[in-house]
């Protein structure tokens, strides 16, 4: 590895041309995922840092450097979940939970009607299995192709467009009907 130029704007070396590059897409991905900006900004680096460790082991064969990086932010961002999870999990055990008043409730009520719509389709999205919601996601939200998203995913093309068109039924499916179980069984959905 080369080491970093210091002319402003450039880098010559692959990876910092890579970073460059692709760093807007890796933290758009990041942060259509979490709301927190200092959180997606950390998240962000970490990808760019597992990135660097691993850059010697890349293999072009397997996917452009966008797809790559997509990798390793799903991994960054699934590790990341589980150890909010398991914090948040700590602070409930040592603190208890805090009762709403009638404001707080009141307030809630005002904001889940006036976000009605988008509520059941996180919904939908959230009762998909991972494997549906990760093609989804990234060809939906994140512009990939299916062949991309495959790549990204590390499997076949069949394969991901049948969980694309699966995905995409199971969230058009609940979109005319009241709110309740997909009509899919999600055990169907999830193969």
């Amino acid at each position: 590895m080369h080491g970093p130029t210091h002319e402003p704007g450039r880098s010559r070396t692959p990876f910092g041309e890579m970073y460059e590059a692709h760093f807007d897409a890796v933290l758009g991905f990041v942060t259509r995922r979490t709301a927190d900006r200092h959180l997606a900004a950390d998240l962000t680096a970490d990808v760019f840092v597992a990135a660097l460790e691993a850059f010697d082991g890349y293999d072009p064969g397997r996917g452009t450097h966008l797809m790559w990086l997509y990798g390793i932010a799903r991994n960054t961002l699934a590790s990341q979940a589980r150890h909010a999870a398991r914090e948040r999990l700590a602070v409930a055990t040592l603190s208890g939970r805090r009762l709403l008043d009638e404001q707080d409730v009141q307030r809630f009520e005002e904001r889940i009607d006036a976000e009605r719509e988008a509520r059941d389709l996180l919904t939908r999205h959230a009762a998909l299995s991972e494997p549906l919601r990760a093609v989804i996601d990234l060809v939906a939200v994140d512009g990939l192709t299916t062949k991309e998203a495959a790549m990204v995913l590390r499997i076949s093309q069949a394969t991901a467009r049948v969980r694309l068109h699966r995905a995409r039924a199971a969230l058009r499916a609940g979109r005319t009907n009241p709110p309740g179980p997909l009509p899919v069984p999600l055990a169907e959905v999830s193969r």
